[in-house]
């Protein structure tokens, strides 16, 4: 085995792992004037491993006898999760600094920095230990992440739901993982993919192991029926948090599932079609019409997140090359769309700079904060897929993939389905632009924050349409180094 070649297909994952620890131990005797510091050395951590993509890990092959695979899908979803989990860092320290009752520390970066570590652990997987490991030490720092605010009940309750909901999760997806071994006799996708076009009186154990994995994997991206703690942990886990959740570990998940689905399990492509068509319908109206009743804007972005991860994985159903590229589309739009809307919301502070998280404190909006509001009505009408916006063009890659894949029924109920879920946006928009006006939200200086939204708003605008044969042509041949 060539060490070094393998070390430096690995090298992304490899900067993050030593970065934390080193990090870590300065957090130990830093203490909590450290933070900062440490924030920022984390994002600069971030940005090494996304320049040590360059080389070998995006384009390496096989590492560690099969265990890894540097390729140009890892290389695509691993840049959308650098660039979410960075963004996640910079926002908390001024979040945490205006909240009352808890403070931010030194760990906080740290967790980030171990679960992107894991995300990229996931994203490369190509043997189903690898998978379950990345998997775990994304989750284990997620579930911290989710109660960091030690002093706050809804986010102890958030991290305890989680935690005991992820390790169920947990539980499912091994249990698939053993049937799949015990009946194929590898851990291998190649091995297993071989399996599944065997056939014989083996197939039938290997269909459970499939249904058991790809339940496993729906919680991980909050897919119906395993959606059930999205709401709870959005609403209560810190706002940097929530937009951490809505981001990077989504793309990680939809990831994994078409790694998974095209790799392991592409020979059995007509069985787990059945099951991802059920999950994308089912998440894209559960989404949309549980939506509706929300009041708390991160429930109601939960819910949406739900919903985008329906139309995701209708690109995934199609199971071609097309559909794969329709997917990473999607996500790349879809983080874009979704941390925009949660700078928004970290926006949303009484004059007592205490967050406000209801949808009618936006009352009135376009009166007292009208940059603001056009950018949330941005945001809103492109996660709705209104055209001209970008938003648009992201659900029009998936459903032409379906239709291209004869896949027309689907497609259509989409579509259909997808105006359901435009009342909710609309009903955002209406509230800031129609209503009478509410208590104004406390004034913000941050430029960061600031910059942040115009860079999102102008891409999810029709701007973004010029960047469409950047992004298509990547996440083309991204989806061909699967198949």
């Amino acid at each position: 085995m060539n060490y070094a070649a393998n070390l430096a297909m690995t090298l992304p994952e490899a900067v993050l792992a030593i970065g934390s620890i080193v990090l870590m131990l300065v957090a130990a005797w830093g203490g909590q004037a450290s933070t900062r510091a440490i924030s920022w050395a984390s994002v600069a951590i971030i940005a090494g491993a996304g320049i040590a993509l360059i080389g070998p890990a995006s384009s390496g092959g096989e590492a560690f006898d099969g265990l890894y695979r540097a390729d140009a899908f890892a290389t695509f979803s691993k840049v959308l999760i650098f660039i979410a989990a960075a963004i996640s860092i910079v926002l908390a320290p001024r979040f945490f600094e205006r909240t009352a009752g808890d403070d931010l520390r030194p760990e906080y970066p740290v967790l980030i920095l171990l679960s992107t570590c894991g995300m990229g652990i996931m994203v490369s997987a190509s043997d189903m230990l690898t998978l379950y490991v990345g998997l775990e030490l994304q989750s284990l720092a997620a579930y911290v992440l989710a109660s960091f605010m030690r002093r706050d009940t809804r986010s102890a309750e958030a991290g305890l739901k989680y935690f005991v909901l992820g390790a169920l999760a947990s539980g499912i997806l091994l249990y698939g993982i053993s049937l799949v071994y015990g009946f194929s006799g590898t851990t291998t996708f190649d091995g297993i993919a071989d399996a599944y076009t065997g056939g014989g009186t083996r197939s039938l154990g290997l269909m459970f192991g499939l249904v058991f994995v790809f339940a496993g994997l729906a919680f991980k991206i909050a897919a119906v029926p395993f959606h059930m703690w999205t709401p709870d942990v959005y609403e209560g886990a810190p706002t940097p948090v929530t937009a951490f959740f809505a981001s990077a570990p989504k793309v990680a998940g939809v990831a994994l599932a078409v790694r998974v689905a095209v790799e392991a399990m592409g020979p059995a492509v007509e069985q787990w079609r059945q099951i991802v068509i059920f999950a994308a319908l089912a998440s894209i109206v559960l989404g949309a019409v549980a939506a509706i009743g929300q009041s708390n804007i991160k429930r109601l972005l939960a819910y949406s997140s739900i919903n985008n991860v329906g139309f995701a994985l209708i690109g995934l159903a199609a199971g071609t090359p097309e559909g794969v590229a329709g997917v990473l589309t999607y996500m790349t739009i879809y983080i874009a769309m979704t941390l925009g809307s949660f700078l928004v919301v970290l926006q949303m502070r009484d004059h007592d700079n205490q967050p406000v998280e209801t949808v009618a404190s936006l009352a009135g909006m376009s009166r007292t904060r009208p940059g603001l509001a056009l950018a949330l009505a941005i945001f809103m009408f492109s996660l709705a897929g209104i055209p001209p916006l970008f938003g648009f063009y992201a659900k029009f890659a998936v459903f032409d993939a379906a239709v291209a894949a004869g896949l027309f029924p689907l497609a259509v109920v989409g579509i259909c389905a997808s105006v359901i879920g435009a009342y909710y946006y609309l009903r955002v928009v209406k509230t800031m632009y129609f209503d009478e006006p509410a208590a104004a939200f406390a004034p913000s200086d941050s430029k960061v924050e600031g910059g942040l939204i115009v860079l999102t708003a102008a891409f999810v605008s029709p701007l973004g349409y010029l960047a469409i044969p950047l992004i298509g042509g990547w996440a083309m041949a991204a989806a061909r180094a699967l198949f």
